[in-house]
């Protein structure tokens, strides 16, 4: 007997109007994290107040003007998110905000409970950084919106991941689930996309999601998952994240937990943990990056044993 019932959440099993997606601190069983993602046509909109929250407004696809405190904010977005970065919008709790599609698209607004308050902030996409993680069959494309990066929030940490079809990526496994020197405790969201392959690029595509027990939390939970789909993982050793070959996956991350130094510590799984160094001095996979990354030269070409992603 798994634990897949209780933590896997199929695509649009939690829709609620124009949100695909509704994912609670409550529905979760959990205090910090939370996700919505609104699917607007052209000139469609969804208003509400952020409450005990702090959010991100991040599209995967599209591009939208927020309305907060009588200022308009325009994001760009992109095609999809195996195409392009994208801007994007950091908004603190208290606060009301009306999101208006001006291309269909679909809008994720990962959260958190926040316990300050913070200003708005507006990140354009020259401000994202994104870069290449692992090598070989662990080459990964990792992007952070609220990690590792200047914008300041409370609880929340925000990144996305691109894994080339037949590689592997949140690898080596590894946890956050206590709060030590080493290690941060942050309840975390996996939402996946996974792009059609095959002849056409019409045939639709899979990966796999793996949690298991780490010590004292027991948690089993072995699972295929597709576009729209959304893992939960309160606690344990997670990884790894297997895209199918001939189908890239996505996932998006949001992360947030008790600590307000808003930033990202784990621990790998000591059986694992070697794969790092092992690695070291392999080619990245050719195929990435999927596209033209922000920053320097070498985070394009160069693989990392970085902490600094899931």
């Amino acid at each position: 007997m798994n634990d897949n019932e209780k933590y896997v959440i199929p695509a649009r099993s939690t829709a609620q109007g124009m949100f695909d997606t509704w994912i609670t601190q409550e529905a979760a069983g959990w205090e910090y994290s939370s996700l919505r993602i609104a699917s607007l046509d052209v000139g469609e909109s969804v208003e509400f107040s952020t409450e005990f929250e702090e959010i991100l407004v991040l599209p995967l696809s599209g591009s939208a003007v927020v309305e907060i405190r009588n200022e308009e904010y325009e994001l760009r977005g992109r095609s999809s998110v195996f195409e392009d970065l994208t801007d994007y919008l950091y908004v603190p709790r208290s606060t009301n905000i009306k999101l208006t599609a001006t291309t269909a698209g679909r809008f994720a607004i990962p959260g958190a409970r926040s316990t300050k308050d913070l200003p708005v902030r507006y990140c354009p996409r020259s401000e994202v950084q994104s870069g290449i993680r692992g090598a070989g069959n662990c080459s990964r494309q990792v992007t952070n919106y609220a990690l590792g990066n200047e914008v300041e929030t409370s609880h929340l940490l925000v990144c996305e991941v691109i894994t080339p079809g037949g590689n592997w990526s949140s690898y080596p496994p590894h946890k956050h689930d206590v709060h030590n020197e080493n290690e941060r405790e942050l309840e975390e969201i996996y939402y996946f996309e996974i792009a059609k392959g095959g002849p056409n690029k019409s045939t639709e595509g899979f990966g796999l999601q793996r949690v298991y027990s780490s010590p004292g939390k027991d948690i089993d939970v072995c699972t295929e998952v597709r576009s729209g789909d959304t893992v939960a993982v309160p606690f344990g050793y997670h990884g790894p994240s297997v895209a199918a070959p001939g189908h890239d996956m996505y996932y998006l991350n949001v992360m947030a937990g008790p600590s307000e130094d808003s930033v990202w510590m784990m621990t790998d799984d000591p059986v694992h943990t070697w794969q790092r160094q092992a690695w070291e001095g392999d080619d990245v996979d050719p195929r990435l990056p999927f596209f033209s990354l922000a920053g320097s030269e070498d985070a394009a070409t160069k693989p990392s044993t970085s902490d600094q992603e899931d």
